[in-house]
């Protein structure tokens, strides 16, 4: 309590965070210093990436219970990985200044703005679960054949006499993943590093995607793309790959947020 007292007193009086405008080409070079970050803290870096194949080890568990929640649980995996990478971000903070990089101090990061965080984590499990709702609905209405199993998963969605579906569950997710993405581009990096509040922070992101959606649309493609990667090396390839991306989203938080003037 009293260390989340302090954060909201060093937060009092922040400027609106200035958005920069970037180059679409950015986050290549945002993956490039993340490799950077990754072969200097190895071991760290590692430890995060277990868990996030532990965590997609988790989702294939209960796909295998669950088929109607396949492609819900699917985006989850993203919707909560912020959260996992939060260790990484300060990483790649700590490293940035010079202050090694232990893992101990990144396991705790989040008690430095925990009730911030809490709420931008309560927002993010809000739009999850009306997006599995709506998932389900879709499915009801438009899927023509028995819900999908793991095995046959993109066999049965991609079949033409479900070509319907697959425009309106591609549009409907498509609109969910917009949403998800707006608000959480510099969000979580922005409350670790200046203790910034949940809703300035989530307005920040909004004005980076604004500002330069053809980047962030890069960006989205480059995350969405090395996840599936990750699956489709039957998890093995999250090891390296999310380390990756939550040393990147670090960087692209610093090359979008024009730096305080005491940082």
């Amino acid at each position: 309590m009293q260390a989340q007292q302090e954060a909201d007193k060093q937060a009092e009086g922040l400027p609106f965070p200035k958005v920069r405008d970037i180059k679409v080409i950015s986050p290549f070079r945002w993956l490039g210093r993340a490799w950077h970050d990754f072969m200097s803290c190895p071991i760290p870096s590692l430890f995060y990436g277990f868990c996030f194949a532990g965590m997609g080890l988790l989702v294939t568990f209960v796909f295998e219970h669950a088929y109607q929640y396949t492609s819900a649980l699917t985006s989850g995996f993203l919707l909560v990985a912020p959260f996992f990478s939060m260790g990484l971000y300060e990483i790649s903070r700590r490293r940035e200044r010079g202050e090694g990089c232990a893992l101990a101090p990144t396991t705790v990061v989040w008690k430095r703005n925990a009730g911030n965080i809490g709420v931008f984590a309560l927002v993010l499990m809000v739009i999850f679960l009306v997006w599995a709702r709506a998932s389900l609905v879709v499915f009801a209405l438009f899927y023509t054949q028995e819900m999908p199993n793991l095995s046959g998963f993109l066999e049965q969605i991609l079949a033409f006499e479900n070509l319907e579906f697959l425009m309106v569950y591609v549009c409907v997710g498509f609109l969910f993943a917009t949403i998800v993405f707006a608000v959480s581009v510099v969000a979580i990096p922005l409350m670790l590093d200046r203790n910034q509040d949940a809703v300035t922070a989530m307005l920040a992101s909004v004005a980076s995607l604004f500002k330069n959606p053809f980047t962030m649309m890069m960006w989205a493609f480059v995350i969405v793309g090395m996840t599936i990667l990750g699956f489709l090396t039957f998890h093995v390839g999250l090891i390296i790959l999310m380390p990756l991306v939550g040393h990147a989203t670090w960087h692209a938080y610093r090359d979008l947020i024009e730096p305080l003037p005491a940082d």
